[in-house]
């Protein structure tokens, strides 16, 4: 990973407090991970940013050096790695997903 990909990719995680760095876009993911991670986030209301892996190869393989995590979509809360598709459902399903982000700021929490 050359060091620009590096240094972008801790902007991108530094400038947006929800990034997600996924196959294709919020509005046409291109692999089914991707897009049931857009769908839980869509679902829980929480705005986010997209990173486009595809579009840009030195990212896609740099983001997994970055994160030392193999795979694809990858979703960062307030500069923590949090997961992929599985964790994140996980998550989602049992509220901590939606907890962390109340916890964090970023959605108020249903009270």
């Amino acid at each position: 990973m050359s060091a620009s990909v590096g240094q972008r990719i801790q902007s991108l995680i530094e400038e947006n407090p929800v990034m997600l760095f996924m196959k294709g876009t919020a509005d046409f993911p291109q692999c089914g991970f991707s897009s049931r991670v857009v769908q839980i986030l869509n679902h829980i209301g929480v705005p986010f940013k997209t990173e486009n892996v595809l579009s840009d190869p030195e990212l896609r393989e740099g983001i997994k050096v970055f994160s030392d995590w193999p795979t694809i979509p990858q979703l960062y809360i307030k500069g923590e790695f949090i997961g992929g598709c599985d964790i994140v459902s996980e998550m989602a399903q049992s509220g901590e997903l939606q907890s962390l982000l109340a916890e964090k700021g970023i959605i108020t929490a249903n009270v």
